[in-house]
Parts: C-alpha cells; structure tokens; sequence
C-alpha cells in the first residue's frame, strides 16, 4: 500500500515521503497513530501544492542544517562514566547524555535525532550520528572515560 508520511520515521522514510507499506503497518500503525494518510490522487495533489509552496522555507531549513552541521563537525565530546575495574560501564551511554553534552557546549541538539549504531557498554572511542535533515547527517565522535 502506498502512503504518505506526515512525519519522520525512522528506517522508514521523512516527513511528506511517498512510501510502500505492507498494508498490515499501514492500518494498523502509521496510520492510526498519525504518522501517515494513504496516498490517494487527491491526497497526492494536496502534498504537490504544499510542498511547491514550502520550496523555499525548505531551502532555508536546508541551509540552517548545513550551518550547523559545519559547526558540529569541529565537536568533539568527552562523556564521563561510572565504570568497573575492567572498564565496563554500569549501564550505557546513550542519545540522551550525547545532547546534554552538546547542550553544554551551546548546541541544541534533540536526543531523538541522534543515532548510536552500536551499545556503548566500555570505555573508548565511539561515533554519534545526527540526522539533521534528510539530506544533512553530521558524524559526532566522542570518547567515554572513567569518572
């Protein structure tokens, strides 16, 4: 089935994507929880109109995640950790302590945007990716040290 997303999802596509979907995802997720409308002929000219109207508010919003992402790229973060004496970590690090690091540094960044591909269970070098936009990612590398 085909579908128009209202919002980011993620593995799935951004927000005004015409994407297929098993119709199961389709009725019983996206589209109940509003994630996503079916992608009818008229729901279909509604989201050509919006988006050529949006054009150039997009271009700006583009240009902003550009922006920022140069910025982001000199970062480098160092998160402390309750460790073991093996190195390992009581618990993890995750989004959320990445974002407030980088709020402390200035930058405003949601933790929902911010990817970790791996489990960061020790202490070491990791790397952090920040979906800006759908066409802008910023790689963030960031090291956990014993406190």
């Amino acid at each position: 089935m085909k579908i128009i997303l209202k919002e980011d999802v993620s593995g799935l596509g951004y927000k005004d994507d015409v994407v297929e979907v098993k119709n199961g995802y389709g009725r019983n997720y996206l589209i109940p929880t509003g994630k996503a409308i079916i992608a009818s002929s008229s729901a279909l000219k509604i989201l050509a109109e919006n988006q050529r109207q949006r054009a150039h508010k997009l271009a700006k919003i583009k240009a902003d995640a550009e922006a920022l992402a140069a910025q982001l790229q000199e970062v480098k973060l160092t998160i402390g950790a309750k460790t073991s004496a093996t190195g390992t970590i009581f618990g993890s690090v995750n989004s959320i302590q990445i974002s407030e690091a980088l709020e402390k540094l200035g930058f405003s960044v949601d933790r929902k945007i911010i990817d970790i591909k791996e489990a960061v269970k020790e202490v070491g070098q990791f790397t952090a990716n920040i979906r800006l936009h759908k066409e802008v990612n910023v790689e963030i590398p960031f090291e956990v040290v014993a406190e």
